[in-house]
Order: structure tokens, then sequence, then C-alpha cells
């Protein structure tokens, strides 16, 4: 067993070398996140791995789990510490040294895991660390998982079997980058700028894009955990911005970004218009729906109400289902229902067979964009996007709300607002007639605008989202209504970004 872990501990001191630091609010909903040195130590790293291998013992799995890390100066120590503690509690360690996520997933595949440690902060900034884990594959932890795992750790319940073993796994990026680019090559050339912000996917996704017959640009594809340009998210629009003048600067067909660990992409036209995740699932699936038998999809309560309103998708037959947001949930969903794809805001698609595997990979992502516009010869992606109906979204802002009290806050709005449109009251200068609580509330009003406010799941944040198929103006309206209710509450600070971006 491991001592019960401190919550704070001064750097640069004997404790901080010798007892183990773990920040309780780093264990999320579906993955942990901490501030590294400043909420989590080495110590406590180790204290987390032999927790993961005890969580495993628990739920029955074999202990045999994928390892790897993202690039980021601190990643490849934070690793060794949990593999410690996975050996500590009996766990056999493949290690597939620097990985993108989704590489990670693929590994538990190919390499016969059942269990997964992916060391990364995905799309945070400098300075955070976490894991991203999972006992069955394609799914990644829930609440539940994650909940037992917190217990373990924090209690020092961890049992310590001994009787682990590493093997590293050598050229593993081969294989998985291989896979990826074996499937047809792409008939009409294409032109593609790839924007990795420096992270991880730089090493991965020129080459199979290039693989498939793409002439690649790349951008900001040299591994640099400075991340001295942006930092590699594509939800962030100074990402965006960058992408679109590189884009009208070489003439390209597409945009293609991708953010710190590889799992999500985010696609600028050959306009330089940056198009919002959700409007990209739209246009996929059309796509998808058009030449599968399954048309069945999922989508988080972020994503544009195009989905269920569509004609397109109407005609071809579609279903929607939306659901609770976050990659660990979607992932489920998908699994739950067998859709052939779930769709995130955020850039999280998780594409099911015939074209994937169930989890999310940027890069597959990115090849489903360019199948799209293979098999639509002629129109640009620019023609695709303006074929969808019209609607007025914001990007997706988030206020800031320390971890401790933002479900609380939530909670609070959530009463407020799902009791305004149980009321049908006037919200924004219109009645509301519709509010789904499934994660957070998302409250629709009669011409159809919609908000939602939910608690982010890994950033001490509260996420706000519009969108109105009316006006730009109605979604100013309706972000003003929601803010103010919002601002009722003196714990919610600034935005990350403004309404127009």
């Amino acid at each position: 067993m491991y001592p019960k872990p401190l919550a704070a501990i001064a750097q640069n001191s004997y404790e901080f070398e010798a007892l183990p630091l773990v920040k309780p609010t780093g264990f999320r909903e579906y993955d942990a996140r901490w501030l590294f040195g400043e909420e989590l130590n080495l110590m406590g790293v180790q204290a987390l791995g032999a927790g993961i291998g005890t969580v495993l013992h628990k739920l029955g799995v074999e202990p045999t789990i994928v390892v790897g890390h993202d690039f980021r100066g601190y990643s490849a120590s934070i690793k060794m510490a949990l593999v410690t503690g996975l050996m500590a509690a009996g766990c056999k360690v493949k290690d597939i040294g620097l990985a993108l996520s989704p590489m990670a997933y693929y590994a538990q595949f190919a390499l016969d895991c059942p269990a997964v440690a992916m060391v990364t902060a995905s799309h945070n900034e400098n300075g955070w660390t976490g894991v991203k884990m999972g006992a069955n594959r394609p799914l990644t932890f829930g609440p539940d998982e994650m909940g037992m795992l917190r217990d373990i750790v924090l209690g020092g319940e961890q049992e310590l079997r001994g009787g682990g073993s590493l093997e590293v796994i050598e050229g593993f990026a081969q294989t998985y980058m291989d896979d990826l680019a074996n499937r047809p090559k792409l008939k009409n050339k294409l032109k593609v700028v790839a924007a990795c912000g420096n992270g991880t996917a730089g090493a991965f996704a020129p080459h199979v894009l290039r693989a498939v017959g793409c002439e690649v640009i790349e951008m900001d594809c040299d591994l640099d955990h400075s991340f001295p340009n942006y930092n590699p998210n594509p939800e962030d629009l100074k990402m965006l911005h960058a992408l679109r003048d590189r884009v009208l600067e070489v003439g390209a067909d597409v945009g293609l970004a991708f953010d710190g660990d590889g799992d999500r992409c985010g696609v600028v036209d050959e306009k330089g218009q940056e198009i919002f995740a959700d409007k990209v699932g739209v246009m996929l699936a059309r796509d998808i729906s058009a030449i599968h038998d399954n048309k069945q999809f999922v989508v988080d309560v972020k994503s544009t109400g195009l989905f269920k309103t569509d004609p397109v998708l109407k005609s071809q037959g579609a279903q929607t289902d939306y659901f609770k947001t976050g990659h660990s949930y979607i992932k489920r969903r998908v699994t739950d229902l067998n859709a052939i794809v779930g769709f995130e805001k955020s850039g999280h698609f998780f594409f099911n067979a015939p074209i994937g595997r169930g989890y999310d990979d940027g890069i597959v992502a990115a090849l489903a964009v360019c199948d799209m516009l293979d098999r639509n010869p002629g129109k640009a992606m620019s023609d695709l996007y303006a074929a969808l109906p019209k609607t007025y979204g914001s990007p997706t802002m988030s206020a800031k709300c320390a971890d401790e009290i933002k479900y609380d806050v939530v909670d609070r709005v959530v009463k407020k607002l799902s009791g305004m449109a149980e009321a049908g009251d006037v919200l924004g200068g219109q009645k509301l007639i519709d509010a789904v609580t499934v994660n957070g509330v998302r409250v629709t009003a009669e011409d159809g605008t919609w908000g939602l406010v939910r608690a982010s799941s890994n950033k001490p944040e509260i996420v706000v989202v519009i969108e109105s198929p009316v006006s730009q103006a109605r979604l100013e309206e309706m972000f003003a209504a929601v803010d103010a209710v919002l601002r009722e509450h003196p714990e919610v600070g600034a935005y990350n970004q403004t309404l127009k971006g």
C-alpha cells in the first residue's frame, strides 16, 4: 500500500520528494488532469499507477496494459513513474513510447491488451499532465471507474502484488501509421495543409496523409514542447486563424488542424473559413449515410441542431442521439447504440466499423474529410459547407470557475433555466419550449435558438455554447440572456474568448 497522498505540498522541499502529492480535483469524470508540480508529483504518479493496477484487478480485467506518452518536456518521466506503480500492482506493461492517444488505443487491439494508460495533457497548456485510461477496448473510463480509482488512490488502498513486468515495443509508430494507410488511395489529388501546433501529431499526420495520396503542406509539424506558435488545439481560434492564412497562401483544398495528442481534427475550407467541428460532422453524416446501411449517429449536447433538422439527413433516414459531452461518454454511447459515427463539437469523432474501431482518432477523421471531398469531384469544401442550412453558432466559450465549485454553480443554473423552460418563461426575448438536462442544461426557444451551460469535465471552467437558425442578432440575444443568468453567480470569471472570436 502507498501512503495516503496529500492535496498540497510545497515544492523544493523534503516532503515534495518523499511523499505523494495528488490533488483530489485532478480526478475528472472520464480521465485525469493535473498541473504537474503544483497538484501532482512523481510519487503521486506512482500512487496513481498502483491505483490503476488495483482497479484492473478489482474489475477482473487481465492486468496487461499499454502505456504511451505525448510530446511534452515532462511526459516521459511521468510515464515511467506511472509504469513503476503499475508494475508494483502486478501489471504486465507494454510501453509503445512517444505516441498519440489513438495510437495507444490501437495498440490495445494490435498487441491484444485489455487496458491502456496514455500519459497526455491533450490540448491543455504546458504545465498540465494527465492520463486517459481504459480497461475494455475501445472504451475509456467513465465516472464509475474514475470514482473507484479516486477512492483507491486518495485512501491509500492500492494492492501491491508485485510480479509486474515491462516490455518496450519498438517501432510501433510505424505499425500504427501503416495500419491507417492500409486503405485505397484517393482518386483525386488533394492539396492539404496539416497544422499540428508543434505537438505530437506532427510526427504522424503528414506521413499518413501523403501515404493515401494527398499533397501535404506541413505547418508547425516540427515537434517542440514549448509550443512556440500557439497551443495545439483545433478549437483555439489562434490556431485556426493561422491555418486559414496558410491555406489561402498556398491555395490548398482544405486545412486540417490536429490537437496535442492527435485524437481531434479541426477543418478550414479552401476559402479560409473555419468550420466548427459539429458542422463538419453534419457534412460527414450526409456523406456516410448516403453510402452505408448503418445510419445511426451520436452527437454531444454542444453540437448543432442540424443533426435533427437537416432535410438531407432526414431524407437519407439518418437517426441522431444527443448525449453527454465527453470522449468517454460519446465513445460508450456509440458502442451501446452500434452507431456508425459519434461526433463531438470539440472535434472528437468516433468512427465505428467499417470505418474505424470505435475510438477517437484525429487522423481517421482527417481521412474521412478527404474521402468526402474525393467522393464529390468538382465540389470544394466550401460548396459542401454552403449546402448546409444556415445557422449562426458561437465558439465553445469557457468562463473560469474553480473545480471545487463549478458543478454546484451549474446545478443552480440548471435548476433556474429548466424551471423557466417548464413554465414557458421568456429568455432573450423568446418563449422557452424545451430543456435538455442530460449534461448541464440546453434550453431551446420557440424560434429554434438554443443555449447550453455545462461544467467542463477537464478544466476549472464553465462552458457556454449558443446557436440560432434565425440570425446573428438572435444568437447574441440568447448569449446575453444566458450569460446574465450565469453572472448571478460571482464565482464565475471571464471567458477565454469572446462571442465573435
